[in-house]
């Protein structure tokens, strides 16, 4: 009986790491996603920059030969 008591004390103390571990890894995950995310946000941003600036290039070539006209 007296060998159960520490076995039974390492099981629980072992029972919480791999609920810490557990925790660890969650959340480990859900950074990963919210970074890949952030990552296809900023990608989406830069595209839609661009496409500003190309109309505004766009624009401003309009208006430089309808001035020479």
């Amino acid at each position: 009986m007296k060998r159960f008591i520490p076995l039974i004390a390492a099981l629980a103390l072992a029972g919480c790491g791999l609920d810490v571990a557990s925790s660890a890894a969650t959340a480990a995950a859900l950074k990963k996603q919210e970074l890949e995310q952030g990552k296809k946000t900023m990608e989406q941003s830069q595209q839609k920059i661009g496409q500003a600036v190309e109309q505004m290039n766009q624009s401003a070539q309009n208006r430089e030969d309808a001035q020479k006209q």
